[in-house]
């Protein structure tokens, strides 16, 4: 992980909306293909009432489990792409403009009436190293995610920057899925520099 130091002036605010251009209706046509593939159940059970469901596209290289295959393990050096990215062109374009190392890469569906409690991922911060990016692709105005007890309402198609090593929750009240394309980063020159643009033009 590149020191704090190293990487910004200073402290990231918790949530940044990206100066990125993503195509919504493109993402949504993606997602057509995971008909054939089965949805696994997050892991943590402990952490959500209801349904939370992971598609893997990128994981730990060698991991053939789906258990290993949904895991972001932070031990983790080396990563493969998922037979299912590659059926996926407009996200695999999407991750390709990502200039940093990109770790594991999924699908995480939140389904109606479905809520994750709050917790904190430890590490996962711009300034120790990781960053989390969310890009949600189906929502609704019944869902509500919270950084340190505070919405940050996230449109179809836009692209954000969480500091998820602090406390956060999801809930969906609303009678659609929640499913937003997960992208873990490892910081470097370019995504810092990335952050800082949206912090200053208010995140």
């Amino acid at each position: 992980m590149i020191p704090l130091s190293q990487q910004s002036s200073f402290l990231l605010p918790d949530r940044l909306l990206l100066p990125l251009a993503i195509d919504h209706a493109q993402l949504q046509a993606d997602l057509t293909v995971t008909d054939d593939f089965g949805w696994i159940d997050h892991l943590v059970t402990q952490n959500y009432q209801g349904s939370w469901t992971v598609l893997p596209l990128r994981h730990r290289a060698g991991a053939t489990h789906p258990v290993m295959q949904i895991f972001a393990d932070p031990t983790a050096t080396i990563f493969e792409d998922t037979p299912l990215l590659a059926r996926m062109p407009y996200i695999r374009s999407v991750l390709a403009a990502f200039d940093c190392p990109l770790q594991c890469v999924r699908l995480m569906r939140l389904a109606p009436g479905s809520i994750i409690k709050e917790h904190c991922d430890h590490d996962l911060a711009a300034e120790w190293g990781s960053a989390r990016i969310h890009v949600p692709i189906t929502t609704n105005d019944q869902v509500e995610f919270l950084v340190n007890r505070v919405p940050v309402v996230m449109a179809p198609g836009s692209a954000w920057y969480l500091r998820l090593a602090d406390p956060h929750s999801v809930a969906n009240r609303g009678i659609s899925d929640r499913i937003h394309l997960v992208i873990d980063c490892s910081v470097n020159a370019w995504l810092m520099a990335l952050l800082e643009q949206a912090a200053g033009q208010g995140g």
